[in-house]
Protein backbone atom coordinates (compact mmCIF):
# COMPACT_ATOMS: atom_id res chain seq x y z
CA UNK A 1 0.00 0.00 0.00
CA UNK A 2 1.13 3.67 -0.91
CA UNK A 3 2.31 6.09 1.43
CA UNK A 4 -0.24 8.98 1.84
CA UNK A 5 1.98 11.99 1.18
CA UNK A 6 2.80 14.06 5.06
CA UNK A 7 0.60 17.72 5.33
CA UNK A 8 3.49 20.18 5.23
CA UNK A 9 1.62 21.78 8.06
CA UNK A 10 1.55 18.37 10.22
CA UNK A 11 5.60 18.15 9.76
CA UNK A 12 7.33 18.52 13.56
CA UNK A 13 10.74 19.73 12.41
CA UNK A 14 8.29 22.29 10.39
CA UNK A 15 6.27 22.90 13.04
CA UNK A 16 9.07 23.58 15.36
CA UNK A 17 10.19 26.07 12.83
CA UNK A 18 7.30 28.09 11.84
CA UNK A 19 7.31 28.46 16.47
CA UNK A 20 11.00 29.91 16.52
CA UNK A 21 9.73 32.13 13.81
CA UNK A 22 7.07 33.47 15.55
CA UNK A 23 8.43 34.24 18.78
CA UNK A 24 10.88 35.80 16.92
CA UNK A 25 8.80 37.89 14.51
CA UNK A 26 7.16 39.07 17.76
CA UNK A 27 9.94 39.65 19.99
CA UNK A 28 11.43 41.72 17.13
CA UNK A 29 8.48 43.59 17.15
CA UNK A 30 8.59 44.16 20.51
CA UNK A 31 11.97 45.38 20.84
CA UNK A 32 11.41 47.83 17.76
CA UNK A 33 8.02 49.39 19.92
CA UNK A 34 10.42 49.37 22.89
CA UNK A 35 13.09 51.19 21.04
CA UNK A 36 10.73 53.81 19.86
CA UNK A 37 9.42 54.57 23.42
CA UNK A 38 10.79 57.90 25.07
CA UNK A 39 12.40 55.77 27.65
CA UNK A 40 15.93 55.38 28.78
CA UNK A 41 16.99 51.71 29.55
CA UNK A 42 18.92 51.02 32.36
CA UNK A 43 20.41 47.44 31.89
CA UNK A 44 23.67 47.62 33.47
CA UNK A 45 22.24 48.08 36.71
CA UNK A 46 20.58 44.91 36.67
CA UNK A 47 23.25 43.34 38.06
CA UNK A 48 24.09 44.95 41.16
CA UNK A 49 20.46 44.05 42.45
CA UNK A 50 21.53 40.24 42.56
CA UNK A 51 25.11 41.55 44.47
CA UNK A 52 27.55 44.37 44.48
CA UNK A 53 30.68 45.22 45.94
CA UNK A 54 30.47 46.48 49.36
CA UNK A 55 33.54 48.90 50.40
CA UNK A 56 33.53 49.03 54.52
CA UNK A 57 36.08 51.81 55.20
CA UNK A 58 37.86 52.72 58.96
CA UNK A 59 38.32 56.41 59.53
CA UNK A 60 40.45 58.73 61.25
CA UNK A 61 38.96 60.05 64.78
CA UNK A 62 41.46 63.19 64.73
CA UNK A 63 43.61 65.21 63.07
CA UNK A 64 47.84 63.68 63.36
CA UNK A 65 50.60 61.53 62.31
CA UNK A 66 50.15 57.67 61.77
CA UNK A 67 51.98 55.35 63.34
CA UNK A 68 51.65 51.27 62.63
CA UNK A 69 52.39 49.02 65.51
CA UNK A 70 51.74 45.99 63.91
CA UNK A 71 47.71 44.97 63.25
CA UNK A 72 46.93 48.96 65.15
CA UNK A 73 47.43 52.18 64.25
CA UNK A 74 48.35 55.22 66.82
CA UNK A 75 47.17 58.49 65.47
CA UNK A 76 49.11 60.87 67.45
CA UNK A 77 47.58 64.18 67.95
CA UNK A 78 49.03 67.45 69.11
CA UNK A 79 47.10 66.87 72.13
CA UNK A 80 45.85 63.18 71.89
CA UNK A 81 46.55 59.66 70.61
CA UNK A 82 44.52 57.49 69.57
CA UNK A 83 44.77 53.28 68.67
CA UNK A 84 42.96 51.62 66.53
CA UNK A 85 42.85 47.78 65.83
CA UNK A 86 42.43 46.91 62.37
CA UNK A 87 41.00 43.60 61.37
CA UNK A 88 43.36 41.06 58.80
CA UNK A 89 40.32 41.68 56.19
CA UNK A 90 41.05 45.36 55.58
CA UNK A 91 43.83 46.88 53.45
CA UNK A 92 45.66 49.81 55.15
CA UNK A 93 45.35 53.12 53.37
CA UNK A 94 48.00 54.86 54.84
CA UNK A 95 51.90 54.21 56.13
CA UNK A 96 54.09 55.13 58.91
CA UNK A 97 54.33 59.19 59.07
CA UNK A 98 51.65 59.90 57.25
CA UNK A 99 49.28 63.10 58.08
CA UNK A 100 46.14 62.56 58.46
CA UNK A 101 42.85 64.88 59.33
CA UNK A 102 39.69 63.49 61.07
CA UNK A 103 37.53 61.40 58.99
CA UNK A 104 40.17 60.56 56.48
CA UNK A 105 40.05 56.96 55.28
CA UNK A 106 42.74 54.79 57.15
CA UNK A 107 42.01 51.38 55.80
CA UNK A 108 39.17 49.78 53.57
CA UNK A 109 37.60 46.35 52.86
CA UNK A 110 35.47 45.25 49.80
CA UNK A 111 33.15 42.37 50.07
CA UNK A 112 30.02 41.16 47.74
CA UNK A 113 26.99 41.46 49.12
CA UNK A 114 23.29 39.97 48.20
CA UNK A 115 21.36 42.23 46.35
CA UNK A 116 17.67 42.59 47.18
CA UNK A 117 16.86 41.02 44.13
CA UNK A 118 19.03 37.39 46.20
CA UNK A 119 17.01 38.50 49.28
CA UNK A 120 13.55 38.92 47.96
CA UNK A 121 14.55 35.55 46.41
CA UNK A 122 15.39 34.05 49.57
CA UNK A 123 12.46 35.04 51.44
CA UNK A 124 10.07 33.99 48.20
CA UNK A 125 11.45 30.42 48.49
CA UNK A 126 10.84 30.40 52.45
CA UNK A 127 7.51 31.30 52.37
CA UNK A 128 6.74 29.11 49.77
CA UNK A 129 8.23 26.02 50.91
CA UNK A 130 6.73 26.49 54.00
CA UNK A 131 3.06 27.39 52.60
CA UNK A 132 3.72 24.11 50.29
CA UNK A 133 3.93 21.83 53.66
CA UNK A 134 0.98 23.02 55.61
CA UNK A 135 -0.88 22.96 52.11
CA UNK A 136 -0.04 19.18 52.11
CA UNK A 137 -0.70 18.76 55.99
CA UNK A 138 -4.03 20.23 55.44
CA UNK A 139 -5.04 19.16 52.20
CA UNK A 140 -4.19 15.18 53.30
CA UNK A 141 -6.68 16.01 56.50
CA UNK A 142 -9.70 17.76 54.48
CA UNK A 143 -9.20 14.76 52.20
CA UNK A 144 -9.87 12.02 54.33
CA UNK A 145 -12.38 13.85 56.27
CA UNK A 146 -14.19 14.33 52.80
CA UNK A 147 -13.93 10.29 52.42
CA UNK A 148 -14.56 9.19 55.98
CA UNK A 149 -17.89 7.67 57.32
CA UNK A 150 -18.40 10.16 59.64
CA UNK A 151 -21.00 12.71 59.03
CA UNK A 152 -19.69 15.82 61.07
CA UNK A 153 -16.39 15.49 59.12
CA UNK A 154 -17.63 15.46 55.86
CA UNK A 155 -20.02 18.14 56.76
CA UNK A 156 -16.63 20.21 58.21
CA UNK A 157 -13.97 19.61 55.81
CA UNK A 158 -16.85 20.50 52.73
CA UNK A 159 -17.83 23.99 54.33
CA UNK A 160 -14.29 24.88 55.04
CA UNK A 161 -13.24 24.21 51.09
CA UNK A 162 -16.24 26.12 49.88
CA UNK A 163 -15.17 29.10 51.67
CA UNK A 164 -12.10 28.95 51.08
CA UNK A 165 -12.36 28.30 47.08
CA UNK A 166 -14.92 30.68 47.12
CA UNK A 167 -13.29 34.04 48.40
CA UNK A 168 -9.71 35.49 46.42
CA UNK A 169 -6.58 35.13 48.14
CA UNK A 170 -6.08 38.58 48.01
CA UNK A 171 -8.80 39.04 50.66
CA UNK A 172 -8.28 36.20 53.03
CA UNK A 173 -4.33 37.56 53.48
CA UNK A 174 -6.25 40.26 55.18
CA UNK A 175 -8.52 38.94 57.11
CA UNK A 176 -5.88 36.81 58.35
CA UNK A 177 -3.04 39.01 58.95
CA UNK A 178 -5.19 41.92 60.47
CA UNK A 179 -7.69 39.58 62.41
CA UNK A 180 -6.77 36.41 63.13
CA UNK A 181 -2.45 36.94 63.26
CA UNK A 182 -3.49 40.56 65.40
CA UNK A 183 -4.87 38.19 68.12
CA UNK A 184 -2.82 35.33 67.99
CA UNK A 185 0.75 38.30 68.18
CA UNK A 186 1.95 35.77 65.00
CA UNK A 187 4.45 38.01 62.89
CA UNK A 188 3.90 38.58 59.57
CA UNK A 189 6.18 36.03 57.61
CA UNK A 190 4.03 33.72 58.95
CA UNK A 191 1.04 35.07 58.78
CA UNK A 192 1.60 35.09 55.21
CA UNK A 193 3.23 31.73 54.97
CA UNK A 194 -0.45 29.79 57.38
CA UNK A 195 -2.55 31.98 54.55
CA UNK A 196 -1.25 30.49 51.34
CA UNK A 197 -0.71 27.17 53.08
CA UNK A 198 -4.78 27.17 54.40
CA UNK A 199 -5.62 28.29 50.91
CA UNK A 200 -4.11 26.16 48.44
CA UNK A 201 -4.95 23.31 51.57
CA UNK A 202 -8.59 23.81 50.07
CA UNK A 203 -7.31 22.78 46.68
CA UNK A 204 -4.70 20.12 47.32
CA UNK A 205 -7.74 19.05 49.56
CA UNK A 206 -10.22 18.10 46.25
CA UNK A 207 -7.20 17.00 43.96
CA UNK A 208 -6.11 13.92 46.93
CA UNK A 209 -10.42 13.21 47.37
CA UNK A 210 -10.60 12.94 43.49
CA UNK A 211 -7.38 10.59 42.98
CA UNK A 212 -8.55 8.28 46.24
CA UNK A 213 -11.96 7.99 44.80
CA UNK A 214 -10.57 6.90 41.35
CA UNK A 215 -8.82 3.87 42.45
CA UNK A 216 -10.76 0.86 41.81
CA UNK A 217 -12.96 -0.79 44.54
CA UNK A 218 -11.31 -3.86 44.00
CA UNK A 219 -7.88 -2.50 45.47
CA UNK A 220 -10.18 -1.98 48.72
CA UNK A 221 -11.17 -5.72 48.41
CA UNK A 222 -7.53 -7.50 47.58
CA UNK A 223 -6.39 -5.58 50.40
CA UNK A 224 -9.40 -6.66 52.53
CA UNK A 225 -8.75 -10.19 51.53
CA UNK A 226 -4.58 -10.14 52.41
CA UNK A 227 -5.76 -9.11 55.99
CA UNK A 228 -4.95 -5.35 55.67
CA UNK A 229 -6.78 -2.97 57.98
CA UNK A 230 -8.09 0.30 56.42
CA UNK A 231 -5.18 2.01 57.46
CA UNK A 232 -2.57 -0.44 55.81
CA UNK A 233 -4.90 -0.39 52.74
CA UNK A 234 -4.74 3.40 52.60
CA UNK A 235 -0.73 3.75 53.02
CA UNK A 236 0.41 0.57 51.15
CA UNK A 237 -2.10 0.20 48.41
CA UNK A 238 -4.03 3.20 47.67
CA UNK A 239 -2.17 6.15 48.09
CA UNK A 240 0.47 5.71 45.94
CA UNK A 241 -1.54 4.88 43.23
CA UNK A 242 -3.88 8.10 44.44
CA UNK A 243 -0.48 10.68 44.62
CA UNK A 244 0.64 9.08 40.91
CA UNK A 245 -2.68 9.91 39.47
CA UNK A 246 -2.76 13.17 41.59
CA UNK A 247 0.93 14.39 40.99
CA UNK A 248 0.37 16.55 37.51
CA UNK A 249 -2.11 18.34 39.14
CA UNK A 250 0.00 18.94 42.41
CA UNK A 251 2.64 20.27 40.71
CA UNK A 252 0.55 22.77 39.11
CA UNK A 253 -0.82 23.75 42.45
CA UNK A 254 3.01 24.29 43.47
CA UNK A 255 3.24 26.30 40.87
CA UNK A 256 0.11 28.63 41.48
CA UNK A 257 1.65 28.80 44.71
CA UNK A 258 4.61 29.95 44.12
CA UNK A 259 3.23 32.72 41.57
CA UNK A 260 0.86 33.55 44.16
CA UNK A 261 3.16 34.25 46.64
CA UNK A 262 3.69 37.40 45.61
CA UNK A 263 0.46 38.68 46.72
CA UNK A 264 2.08 38.67 50.92
CA UNK A 265 3.79 41.87 49.24
CA UNK A 266 0.54 43.19 50.32
CA UNK A 267 1.44 43.15 54.35
CA UNK A 268 4.98 44.05 53.70
CA UNK A 269 6.87 40.80 53.45
CA UNK A 270 9.64 41.86 51.90
CA UNK A 271 9.54 38.97 48.70
CA UNK A 272 10.14 39.62 45.25
CA UNK A 273 7.92 41.23 44.35
CA UNK A 274 7.78 44.11 47.16
CA UNK A 275 11.46 44.23 46.07
CA UNK A 276 10.69 45.03 42.61
CA UNK A 277 8.37 47.75 43.94
CA UNK A 278 11.17 49.64 45.87
CA UNK A 279 13.23 49.22 43.44
CA UNK A 280 11.00 51.24 40.86
CA UNK A 281 10.15 53.64 43.15
CA UNK A 282 14.10 54.05 43.59
CA UNK A 283 15.46 53.97 40.32
CA UNK A 284 12.40 54.54 38.25
CA UNK A 285 13.35 51.84 36.27
CA UNK A 286 9.79 49.26 35.83
CA UNK A 287 10.46 48.00 32.55
CA UNK A 288 14.07 46.05 33.30
CA UNK A 289 12.84 45.37 36.72
CA UNK A 290 9.45 43.56 36.38
CA UNK A 291 11.37 41.77 33.44
CA UNK A 292 13.42 40.46 35.80
CA UNK A 293 11.36 39.37 38.22
CA UNK A 294 9.23 37.74 35.89
CA UNK A 295 12.21 35.79 34.85
CA UNK A 296 13.26 34.80 38.20
CA UNK A 297 9.63 33.68 39.03
CA UNK A 298 9.80 32.26 35.59
CA UNK A 299 12.40 30.03 36.51
CA UNK A 300 10.91 28.77 39.56
CA UNK A 301 8.39 27.52 38.26
CA UNK A 302 9.82 26.16 35.34
CA UNK A 303 12.45 23.96 37.54
CA UNK A 304 9.45 22.52 39.51
CA UNK A 305 7.71 21.61 36.44
CA UNK A 306 11.38 19.94 35.26
CA UNK A 307 11.14 17.86 38.45
CA UNK A 308 7.80 17.00 38.18
CA UNK A 309 8.02 15.65 35.22
CA UNK A 310 11.47 13.46 35.97
CA UNK A 311 8.93 12.30 39.12
CA UNK A 312 6.09 11.31 36.81
CA UNK A 313 8.40 9.60 34.39
CA UNK A 314 10.11 7.77 36.85
CA UNK A 315 6.69 6.90 38.57
CA UNK A 316 5.88 5.81 34.68
CA UNK A 317 8.26 3.03 34.53
CA UNK A 318 7.69 1.75 38.10
CA UNK A 319 4.18 1.23 36.65
CA UNK A 320 0.27 1.97 37.84
CA UNK A 321 0.08 4.94 36.17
Amino acid sequence: MAKTKQNLLHNKAFGHFMAVAFYVAFGYLLFTAASNMNYIWKWTSVPQYFAYEKTQTITAPLDGIIQVRGSALVIQGRDDSKEITIDSGYSLSVKEGDSVYENDTLAKKTSMQMGPLLEGLIVTLEISGLAAILAFSIGALLAFMRISNYQFLKDIATVYIAVIRGTPLLVQIFIFYFIIATIFELERFLAGAVSLGLFFGAYIAEVLRGAIQSIDKGQYEAAKSLGMNYTQTMIYIIMPQALKRALPTLVGEMIALVKDSSLVSVISITDLTKVGREIVANTFSPFETWLIIAAVYFAITFLLSVLGHKIEMKMKKQGGM
